[in-house]
């Protein structure tokens, strides 16, 4: 969770000063604000049942590409204003539905960071859906962009459904829900939204896999992750 905040935090933020107009500027900064939040209090938990002595910034900033377990989708590029928005809507579905089921964690750790993230991701969920519907039946140019921008995300999203011997010990402990449960509501909700969009969701399932094992990360992750610790490497132990 920390690292699907972190790296789509990282990502919505290279938005700042060039989005297409001033209101979906500050609105890209704070949706990158809420995700960085939520990505200190992810890994500092981490951090904390690790007991190695490692906080927030040291899970961020000095580990290196393969110990990242963040699901594919959020590393892939910005690209244009349309494929950001669609990347952010197809995970923003997915992030209310696992953080309302983490609410009921036997963990309250847990539940206490998915009570409160749940609070921002509602609103992120409510103005990525919007701006994927007014962008789908907006324009023909803006249609095309956006069909195009799910035609080439769509392959991302059913990692974040498959479970692995981590997901079922947690499923057993009642701490985390079986990701596969989280499907049926999730394409109900998708589809909906595509629909009101005028966009065809593709018909092939193919999911790419193994960002959530680190067994395999796509290029861009590195290509990210060389500026986003550049600062903290450079210069270890640096403070503001």
């Amino acid at each position: 969770m920390g690292d699907n905040a972190l790296v789509l935090g990282h990502r919505v933020s290279e938005w700042c000063g060039v989005a297409p107009v001033l209101e979906e500027d500050i609105a890209l900064a704070n949706v990158a604000l809420d995700l960085i939040g939520q990505t200190q209090l992810w890994l500092g938990l981490a951090g904390e049942v690790e007991g190695e002595g490692r906080d927030a910034d040291k899970l961020a900033f000095h580990r290196d590409v393969w110990d990242f377990r963040n699901v594919l989708l959020v590393e892939q590029p910005n690209g244009d204003f349309g494929q950001t928005m669609m990347r952010q809507f197809l995970f923003d579905a997915w992030h209310l539905a696992q953080l309302t089921a983490l609410i009921d964690s036997s963990d309250k750790e847990i539940s206490a960071i998915a009570e409160k993230s749940a609070k921002e991701v509602t609103y992120h969920l409510e103005r990525s859906s919007d701006t994927v519907i007014g962008l789908g039946d907006g324009t023909e140019e803006s249609h095309r962009r956006m069909q195009a921008a799910l035609d080439l995300l769509w392959p991302y999203v059913g990692e974040m459904f498959l479970g692995d011997d981590v997901d079922a010990a947690m499923v057993e402990a009642g701490i985390a829900p079986e990701p596969e449960s989280l499907r049926a509501s999730y394409d109900q909700l998708v589809g909906d939204t595509l629909v009101a969009a005028t966009l065809t969701k593709p018909e092939d399932d193919f999911a790419h896999k193994g960002g959530k094992s680190g067994a395999r990360h796509s290029e861009h992750l590195g290509h990210m992750l060389t500026q986003m610790q550049w600062l903290q490497r450079a210069y270890p132990d640096a403070t503001w």
